[in-house]
C-alpha cells in the first residue's frame, strides 16, 4: 500500500520563544523558566510520534522540518536524541533533508557545529529585515549586525544550504528600504530565499494595534522591484514567496506543495496523511495537538493521547485543498495531478479553466495546471474559479 501513497514529511513543533512578536501567530509562547523542559519534551514528542505511526503506512522519511517558535533554544544534543528516537521508529530516505528554524539571536558557532553534527542539513535563519528601525518594530531580538555574524558562523560550521527569511511591506519601510534589505541578504550568498509581506493577522498585537504600513502603490512597487533584483541574481521563483538556486528547493515545502502526506508531532503541531480504511475506502485526514506546552506535556501520561483534532477531508472538499495548494508554485502541475489528488475526472476542471484563462490568471499549458503572473497575485479569485461547484 506505501506505494500508492504520497511521500511522507515530518513537522515537529518547538513552541517556545525568547520573547512573543508583534506579528506573531504561530503557536509560541514565552517560557515560565529560563531552563527548557528538553527531557520531558524528547520523550513527549517520541510518545506523539508513537500515536501516529500507524498512518506512517511503512513509508520513507523523504524531509523533516522542525518549526516554532524558536527551535534554536532546543540543544544540539536533545536534537540528537530525537533524531535517534525517529530513527528506531521510521526509516530516513538516503538524501533526507532536515531544516531547523534559527533565529539570530539565540545562535552561536560552537551550537551550529553540533546542530550540524546532530545530522541537520539545512537551516532557515529568521532574519526579517537587517534595518534597526524595522528590527525593532517587529519586536525582533537580533540585530541586523548579530544576523551577518549568525550566517557566517553557520557557513564555518559546515551548512551549505541556507534559507533567510526576509519580510517587506514592513512599518514605514520604503520601497528603497525593502530593496536594501534584499541586497544585504544576497550579499550573503544564500540557497534559498523565503522573502514575504507582512500581513496582520487575527489574534496578534498587530492586529490590535496595527502598524503604519506602506501604502498599496509602494506595496506593489517593492513587490515588482524585489522580484526582477532576486531573479537578476539568480534565485529563481518557484513559489509565491520562495526563491531559490536551481536544485536548492526546499523539498518539506514542496511536499506541502504537491499534496504529499506529513506527520505532525509537538505542541500544536499539524499533520495531513491519506490511507486506506478497514472498508478499502481512500481517506485524506487533518490532525492536529494540544497548543499549549504545559498541556502537551501533561498528555504523554495521559491514554487519550496528544491529538486536540482530527477532520476527514470531504470528496468536495479536495478540488479547493489541492488547488490551494498547487496553484502556489510556479511551475504548476500536471493535470494528471488533479485526477489523482481529488477524484475528479479532468473534464470537470477543464470546463472552469476557459473563465480564469480569459481573465489572465491561468497560463495556457497543455497538460498542465499553473497560475499566470498575474494568478499568483490574485490567488483567491483563481482559487474560486478552479473549485467552484
Amino acid at each position: 500500500m506505501a506505494n500508492r501513497l504520497p511521500p511522507l514529511s515530518l513537522y515537529i513543533h518547538t513552541p517556545w520563544c525568547v520573547r512573543k512578536c508583534p506579528y506573531c501567530d504561530f503557536n509560541s509562547h514565552e517560557p515560565d523558566n529560563r531552563e527548557l523542559p528538553e527531557a520531558a519534551y524528547l520523550a513527549a514528542l517520541l510518545s506523539d510520534l508513537d500515536g501516529d505511526l500507524a498512518l506512517a503506512s511503512g513509508r520513507t522519511l523523504q524531509t523533516i522540518f522542525i518549526g516554532g517558535g524558536t527551535p534554536s533554544l532546543l540543544s544540539p544534543t536533545f536534537y540528537r536524541q530525537l533524531f535517534d528516537g525517529i530513527r528506531e521508529r521510521l526509516s530516513f530516505s538516503p538524501t533526507i533533508e532536515i531544516t531547523l528554524e534559527a533565529n539570530p539571536g539565540t545562535t552561536e558557532q560552537q551550537r551550529f557545529i553540533g546542530y550540524r553534527e546532530a545530522g541537520i542539513n539545512r537551516l532557515s535563519l529568521g532574519v526579517q529585515s537587517f534595518r534597526p528601525t524595522q528590527l525593532s518594530a517587529l519586536g525582533r531580538i537580533h540585530t541586523g549586525n548579530e544576523a551577518v555574524t549568525a550566517i557566517g558562523e553557520a557557513r564555518a560550521a559546515g551548512f551549505d544550504n541556507l534559507n533567510i527569511d526576509l519580510m517587506h511591506g514592513l512599518p514605514q519601510q520604503t520601497p528603497e528600504q525593502a530593496m536594501e534589505d534584499i541586497d544585504q541578504a544576497l550579499a550573503l550568498d544564500p540557497e534559498h530565499l523565503s522573502w514575504y509581506q507582512l500581513t496582520l493577522e487575527p489574534n496578534t498585537a498587530f492586529f490590535s494595534h496595527p502598524p503604519p504600513l506602506p501604502e498599496e502603490e509602494a506595496l506593489w512597487d517593492i513587490q515588482e522591484a524585489g522580484h526582477q533584483r532576486l531573479e537578476q541574481a539568480g534565485l529563481k521563483r518557484y513559489e509565491i514567496s520562495a526563491y531559490a538556486r536551481p536544485g536548492l528547493q526546499s523539498h518539506h515545502n514542496l511536499n506541502y506543495w504537491r499534496f504529499g502526506d506529513y506527520l505532525g508531532i509537538g505542541a500544536g503541531a499539524h499533520g495531513k496523511l491519506s490511507y486506506i480504511d478497514f472498508q478499502g475506502k481512500w481517506q485524506i485526514e487533518r490532525r492536529w495537538k494540544t497548543r499549549q506546552p504545559d498541556a502537551y506535556l501533561r498528555r504523554a501520561n495521559d491514554p487519550r493521547g496528544f491529538v486536540a483534532g482530527q477532520q476527514l477531508i470531504e470528496p468536495n472538499e479536495l478540488p479547493l485543498e489541492f488547488a490551494m495548494n498547487a496553484l502556489r508554485l510556479t511551475e504548476g502541475v500536471p493535470l494528471a495531478d488533479w485526477t489523482a489528488h481529488t477524484g475528479q475526472p479532468q473534464a470537470r476542471l477543464l470546463a472552469r479553466l476557459q473563465s480564469a484563462q480569459e481573465k489572465g490568471l491561468l497560463v495556457e499549458m497543455p497538460e498542465k495546471l499553473r497560475a499566470s503572473p498575474q494568478g499568483l497575485l490574485f490567488l483567491n479569485e483563481l482559487l474560486a474559479l478552479i473549485s467552484e461547484e
